[in-house]
């Protein structure tokens, strides 16, 4: 077996109590004090995280806009420096390869954030597509770290640590700048559905700024928090995770993110599946539902219809903290989708309420 990979703040949580795993190759914390205290935290206050194992690549040169527009579902050319944009990219089936951010630094000059168990895929499949256009698609990874802050007042921590004024940098845009003496691009997207930032910074620098960042949160209610709350905030959002709401078999019509697929754009990589899929209706679909119980509704249990068929199956299940019930999504048949639907829990029958996420009233600026 070959050695876990390691973020640069691999020290920084282990000396802060962090409970660590094999995530997707990564020796990852899944929790600190508590899930729940961490989730409640970002609901509430503000939390931590460590996402330096995500992916970077730096994708330049005269022809990148039209390799991106090539390579990615949404419209590219809608950007401008300083805006970022969610998108997946699509196998020619309509599979989806993953989903990324694209942010626009200049002319010709863009940077992806991927997904941290997909990047030496992800990095393959885009060099192998960008052959014949004018661009280069370079490995970044290994540059960066990144911390992301998250919480109702997680901007306001931040800025006691920079001179960048946060509230100019609105929803999906990005700036340059230093926090704690750090330089970093300053991002607000987040995966949590509630305000924040993300940092990223050169791997270097990534401990120094995570002590600057956790020493300044005191005052905030600041907790360091890890996979474990991650999962169940994003969940709790509505937003998807690869190999769960999205995978090589699940494509973005199929997952609810017809939004991110731009057809009047021209061709691009899988656009014709998508086009028919869009047109006729996906065969399944993504839902969302809770259950008015704490059981968690584990991945992989079978959905079953009135009369007790198979009709789909779990793709993520947790408790939500906020509700305090057991929250979850499923691939169904599209023909079944509204009907009445449940899971069998050890002999127990449970129904399913569908729910158009989020499951909570989100407070993000």
């Amino acid at each position: 077996m070959s050695a876990l990979k390691t973020t640069p703040l691999n020290a920084f949580h282990r000396q802060h109590g962090g409970r660590m795993v094999d995530f997707a190759g990564w020796d990852m914390p899944v929790q600190y004090r508590s899930i729940l205290e961490e989730h409640k935290a970002v609901r509430t206050t503000a939390g931590l995280f460590d996402v330096s194992h995500m992916g970077e690549a730096d994708v330049q040169g005269p022809e990148a806009l039209k390799f991106l527009q090539h390579l990615v579902t949404n419209d590219c050319s809608k950007l401008f420096p300083g805006r970022v944009l969610y998108t997946v990219m699509c196998y020619p089936h309509g599979g989806v390869v993953d989903d990324l951010l694209v942010y626009m630094r200049g002319l010709d000059d863009y940077f992806l954030c991927i997904n941290a168990g997909n990047i030496d895929k992800d990095i393959a499949w885009m060099q192998e597509q960008a052959k014949g256009f004018n661009c280069t698609v370079v490995d970044r990874s290994a540059d960066y770290g990144q911390l992301a802050v998250q919480g109702p007042k997680a901007t306001a921590l931040v800025q006691t640590l920079t001179k960048t004024n946060l509230v100019d940098v609105k929803y999906y845009h990005f700036t340059d700048g230093e926090v704690a003496g750090v330089k970093c691009i300053i991002s607000r997207t987040g995966y949590t559905g509630e305000d924040g930032v993300e940092l990223y910074c050169a791997a270097g620098d990534a401990a120094r700024l995570a002590d600057a960042v956790f020493a300044a949160g005191g005052p905030f209610g600041l907790e360091l928090t890890a996979l474990g709350a991650r999962d169940s905030l994003r969940l709790e959002a509505g937003f998807p995770l690869y190999g769960h709401e999205i995978t090589e078999h699940i494509n973005p019509i199929s997952a609810g993110l017809g939004w991110v697929v731009k057809f009047d754009k021209g061709p691009f990589i899988g656009s014709d599946v998508l086009q028919v899929a869009k047109t006729n209706g996906p065969a399944k679909k993504i839902i969302f539902f809770k259950t008015d119980d704490r059981r968690i509704v584990r991945a992989e249990t079978s959905v079953l219809d009135a009369s007790g068929a198979q009709v789909g199956v779990v793709v993520s299940g947790t408790l939500s903290p906020i509700l305090n019930e057991a929250i979850g999504s499923a691939l169904v048949d599209s023909a079944v989708a509204k009907n009445p639907l449940c899971v069998d829990i050890r002999g127990t029958k449970i129904n399913l309420q569908l729910v158009k996420p989020p499951f909570v009233p989100l407070k993000r600026n």
